[in-house]
């Protein structure tokens, strides 16, 4: 028998006083009936009572936050100063907020809708009040907290906790580089500040990088992910009209509420307005809804005041309904992990909830597209570094003229170029560092390779008639699925059960002509870019004689004509259809304009002119105006290529070869196939009113967004 020391003892005995504390603190926050897990218990103590660093990868709802929450408290009980989470999304903060005051958490947060408080935060910090302090990870690296507030928390912090860990590895399916930010808080942090990383959604690779990152001798906790209450099933409908139909008629009969997911803002937006005609009480919630309307939807769904909120990935990681009856995907994700961690929003407090997923033809496009906006080839990252000085900050605003990326994709390289520490942000905005910089070629190769995996992989969910709960766990490397494992006996390829994909040919025609309705209003520019003398062009502050209010066929990613849309302009060029171009005259007969075009002129457009050409020669026979042929672009042009404003309208400054139309009376409708940005038909509008236009109004088949 192996002899038990006073200190053995005693050590056991501080152990049980301190689970039984910890215990007490989780019927605190989750009710009289909880009880620790005993990974739950495991973490804890190696934060609380060895300072280790710990990564948890348990299944959505495990009760991953009560980790950290009641380590918080024990700490803060034994003299320790304050835990700070890193989380990543304002839903989130609210929810957790929220769920530390049930446990007598002081809890603030700071992110970017509560700015008015920071100072007092910082205040109530800095004299001990609050227990825990939640920052976004865009906060890490703002040049007065960086400065001024984080080196205090690091020397002083209790604990720090990384919340959704994923985002920090490239690998993970929502990487974010304001999370790489965080190796420097954590080297930055003394020896006995515990540091715990938690996430759903982590397989092997995502899993090793993160416990590397975090620490060299990190406890890894990984539990089995299956989800018991999750039943889920595929239905294939190849009609997106079909889709939205099926999806009406059934709606109601889903348990409870739930989130119906959309690839597109166009395609939520468009959901719900068909849904909410049907019937339904449902609401969009994307990534360009307002933040405070954002904060009242989610509380609608928490409090079934909706039958379903029809949301982009915008509502995703942190929003905690227990009760959340289903998830329906209209469209599928690029990848089976980040799928699985949409899904596991359902079905955490409840025995059973229902997961559909409704693919489409035209997801694979949508992939394509975000994968293209991803980090940008090496010339164009270098051009960023030779823009920047190293003595004189630059804005974001000032550099973007000067490099051939858009604000978005600006941003992105810059913070992965901070993290790099290639150029650092200080006040009023960006300073290159100096420091030599390589771009990984290997590593967004393999990347690039990664990510065509997962969409294959995406591919083989749908198709595969094996267990689909397998499949997912099988994706995320979970260490409880065995080979021998057997299914989970809820799927639909487990019970052999398949929903009817019938639908009413009255809903159908009723919802096809909702979703055909032809035409969207296109919003002049107003402002030329900032920086353009920089380029050689002097165009400054607001667009004066500019294009008048336009008016295009649809979207490339509406439900309705989206995918007509797609295949026609991806398609050999050919004369325009009939029943497009019947959709036109459906459009401008109803445009509102103050003048009636007198003519019409076809815009010059290489892939596609036979397309043009023939519908603006069509436009100009129905509606008796002067056809103008095509405005041709000088055969000197160089390739416009450029992706951001200020490139783009330099690229197009004297682009075309106007005709003179000094004796032309009335407006001009000016045709194209296809508008973005909008700042072609500005610089041709500017192009042809100088030429003697009175006016023109752009008119296009497509827009993307």
């Amino acid at each position: 028998m192996d002899r038990v020391t006073s200190t053995d003892a005693t050590q056991t005995q501080n152990s049980g006083a301190l689970r039984e504390d910890a215990e007490r603190l989780l019927r605190e926050l989750a009710g009289p009936s909880a009880r620790l897990r005993e990974d739950q218990w495991v973490a804890i103590e190696a934060l609380v009572v060895h300072k280790r660093r710990a990564l948890v990868v348990q299944r959505t709802g495990w009760g991953k936050s009560a980790v950290y929450f009641i380590s918080a408290k024990l700490l803060r009980a034994a003299g320790r100063g304050p835990t700070v989470i890193v989380s990543p999304l304002l839903a989130l903060m609210r929810n957790q907020v929220a769920a530390a005051e049930r446990a007598g958490v002081v809890a603030s947060t700071i992110n970017s809708g509560n700015v008015t408080e920071w100072d007092e935060i910082h205040a109530r910090v800095a004299e001990g009040v609050v227990d825990v302090l939640l920052v976004s990870p865009e906060r890490l690296n703002n040049p007065d907290f960086r400065d001024a507030v984080l080196p205090k928390l690091a020397a002083d912090a209790g604990l720090v906790v990384i919340d959704e860990a994923h985002c920090v590895s490239d690998w993970g399916h929502d990487f974010r580089p304001d999370y790489r930010r965080i190796r420097t808080l954590i080297a930055d942090l003394g020896s006995e500040v515990p540091v715990l990383a938690t996430t759903a959604t982590a397989n092997d690779r995502v899993v090793t990088d993160v416990a590397t990152q975090i620490g060299t001798d990190t406890l890894v906790l990984r539990g089995g992910l299956d989800r018991e209450s999750l039943h889920l099933s595929v239905v294939r409908i190849p009609d997106p009209v079909a889709r939205t139909a099926w999806l009406s008629k059934r709606l109601h009969e889903l348990p409870g509420s739930g989130i119906v997911y959309a690839l597109t803002v166009a395609a939520a937006q468009d959901l719900a307005d068909v849904l909410n005609s049907h019937g339904h009480h449902v609401a969009a919630y994307t990534g360009q809804t307002d933040p405070a309307e954002r904060e009242a939807l989610e509380a609608a769904l928490l409090n079934n005041e909706v039958k379903a909120l029809i949301a982009t990935s915008a509502l995703g990681m942190g929003f905690d309904k227990p009760d959340l009856g289903f998830v329906v995907h209209v469209g599928a994700p690029s990848s089976p992990i980040s799928y699985y961690q949409q899904v596991g929003r359902a079905g955490r407090g409840t025995e059973s909830a229902e997961v559909v997923l409704l693919p489409g033809p035209e997801d694979r496009a949508i992939w394509s597209y975000f994968a293209s906006v991803a980090f940008p080839r090496e010339h164009i990252v270098r051009s960023v570094l030779a823009a920047l000085d190293s003595d004189r900050a630059m804005s974001t605003a000032a550099l973007e003229p000067l490099v051939e990326l858009n604000r978005s994709r600006l941003e992105m390289v810059l913070k992965v170029l901070d993290v790099d520490g290639a150029v650092q942000r200080v006040r009023g905005g960006w300073i290159g560092t100096g420091q030599p910089w390589v771009y990984d070629t290997e590593r967004y190769e393999r990347l690039n390779i990664a990510r065509e995996a997962e969409q294959q992989a995406m591919i083989d969910y749908q198709a595969t008639d094996a267990c689909r709960m397998n499949f997912l766990r099988g994706q995320l490397d979970d260490p409880g699925l065995l080979p021998d494992s057997p299914g989970c006996g809820r799927c639909d390829n487990c019970t052999g059960t398949r929903q009817d994909i019938a639908v009413d040919a009255g809903d159908m025609a009723a919802i096809r002509a909702r979703l055909d309705r032809p035409g969207i209003d296109l919003a002049p520019r107003k402002q030329w870019p900032t920086g353009m003398a920089k380029l050689g062009v002097s165009l400054s502050g607001k667009i004066s004689q500019g294009a008048e209010t336009g008016r295009v066929l649809g979207r490339l990613s509406d439900l309705g004509w989206g995918q007509r849309l797609r295949a026609l302009l991806d398609a050999p060029d050919a004369p325009v259809p009939d029943d497009v171009f019947k959709a036109c005259t459906v459009v401008l007969r109803e445009w509102n304009w103050t003048e009636r075009p007198t003519a019409v002129l076809a815009m010059d457009t290489p892939r596609h002119r036979l397309l043009t050409t023939s519908l603006a020669a069509r436009l100009a026979e129905v509606g008796r105006l002067r056809d103008l042929g095509t405005l041709h672009l000088r055969p000197d042009l160089p390739p416009v290529s450029a992706a951001n404003s200020a490139h783009r309208v330099s690229a197009l400054d004297n682009a075309w070869d106007t005709p003179d139309l000094s004796e032309l009376d009335g407006p001009i409708l000016l045709v194209d196939t296809l508008t973005d940005s909008g700042w072609t038909f500005t610089m041709a509008t500017r192009a042809l009113r100088a030429a003697g236009a009175d006016a023109v109004l752009p008119f296009a088949l497509a827009t993307p967004s």
